[in-house]
């Protein structure tokens, strides 16, 4: 079943490549939407894709790439809307 998830996550995420990884792991997972840069530290990102994809993609960014201090990552699941093509970093 295909779903989109809004995702906030916290910690050492700018200026780490946080960003870049995002959309490495949104192509390897076959995901489609964008990562941005929230004021005050945070990072946003709405995907879509295949559930089970979502859901290692979220493992991934628990993760993050070398320097990143993930502390929460937050996901609230919707429908699919098809809407997207690619997934970009949009600032």
């Amino acid at each position: 079943m295909r779903r989109s998830a809004r995702i906030t996550v916290a910690g050492l995420v700018q200026g780490v490549g946080y960003r870049h990884f995002c959309r490495r792991k949104a192509g390897e997972h076959n995901l489609v939407g964008w990562v941005r840069n929230l004021p005050g530290g945070k990072v946003s990102l709405y995907v879509e894709g295949e559930t089970e994809e979502l859901e290692h993609f979220i493992a991934e960014l628990r993760r993050g790439p070398a320097g990143a201090k993930v502390t929460t990552v937050d996901a609230d699941f919707g429908e699919y809307t098809g809407k997207f093509n690619t997934f970009d970093v949009t600032f």
